[in-house]
């Protein structure tokens, strides 16, 4: 009754169907995993951007990697911006998150020989790319800033390529490594994006908080990946029932068509004479007026007897 399961075509199906089951539940579970992360990314903003501010030079030093736990912490530092060796960071979205221009990257010097990347905010991009543009000058003399620590941005970490070649004072990525060879001075790893004091006129644009309301989409593609390994095994099942029910209904209709063959059938034609069976025909003998039987006629013999012979 299941013997078309043998055959190569749902042998075939059926292989199939077992290698999806266990890449589509290995699919959610990544998924699930990423929802994870997510929410536990937006408790740890959440957590540190209501947190004190504690001075830069307690989460950092030159060399130093920001450690992810520490990363949107509110930090404060006091000294006095180096303008002359202000950069600007190419590629950059404006708050809308669809306007392209710069972030305005300017060092502080903290007064001990070491200095923190300020990222003061956005600037809209010029007419000509290749120029450095017009940066709204930072304030002048002592100054404490009041931001949020980031770590170096990484062509793996950001997905930015560290384009080589660019227009002086420009660049592809915040990295402290990269402004110290640049500075010639020590410069403390990660950098502060600007939170406070607010820049007179708006401008620069400050960067705004990062997300830590949504939770994306991940939750719902983990689902969807255990309903689609889930309803593998139901799909295979109505298919065989399927293909059994058509396999039974073709059976029965030529079944069908078989016994009406046979019963409209021409009959065939019976034997009509002796002589079809090679045996010889008697010719009956008469009544005789008197009672006695007439000698066959003339030129017929009886059974047993010989004919004359010819003369």
């Amino acid at each position: 009754m299941y013997r078309f399961l043998l055959s190569r075509q749902w042998v075939i199906l059926t292989l199939v169907g077992l290698v999806l089951i266990p890449v589509m539940i290995k699919l959610g579970f990544w998924q699930f995993h990423r929802h994870e992360h997510r929410v536990a990314q937006n408790q740890l903003i959440a957590d540190n951007l209501v947190a004190r501010p504690v001075p830069v030079t307690d989460l950092t030093a030159p060399g130093k990697t920001v450690p992810r736990e520490e990363m949107w912490r509110r930090v404060t530092a006091t000294g006095t911006y180096d303008t002359r060796h202000e950069v600007v960071i190419r590629q950059r979205t404006a708050a809308d998150e669809q306007t392209i221009g710069y972030y305005v990257v300017t060092p502080l010097d903290l007064g001990d020989g070491r200095s923190v990347l300020i990222n003061r905010g956005w600037i809209a991009a010029g007419g000509d790319l290749t120029k450095f543009p017009k940066i709204p000058a930072a304030p002048a003399g002592k100054v404490t800033v009041t931001g949020r620590i980031m770590a170096d941005e990484t062509t793996e970490s950001s997905g930015i390529k560290n384009t080589s070649g660019l227009p002086d004072r420009m660049f592809m990525l915040i990295n402290s490594e990269q402004q110290a060879k640049y500075l010639d001075r020590p410069v403390l790893g990660g950098y502060i994006e600007q939170t406070a004091p607010k820049p007179a006129g708006g401008t620069p644009e400050l960067v705004p908080d990062p997300d830590h309301d949504s939770i994306g989409p991940h939750m719902a593609y983990a689902v969807q990946w255990w309903l689609f390994a889930a309803a593998v095994p139901v799909g295979w099942v109505v298919l065989v029932r399927r293909e059994r029910r058509d396999r039974l209904a073709a059976e029965a209709k030529q079944a069908a068509e078989a016994k009406e063959a046979t019963e409209h059938a021409p009959a065939e034609p019976e034997a009509t004479d002796a002589a079809a069976s090679g045996g010889a025909a008697e010719a009956p003998a008469t009544a005789a007026p008197d009672g006695s039987a007439e000698a066959p006629a003339a030129g017929v013999t009886t059974a047993g007897e010989k004919a004359p012979a010819e003369r």
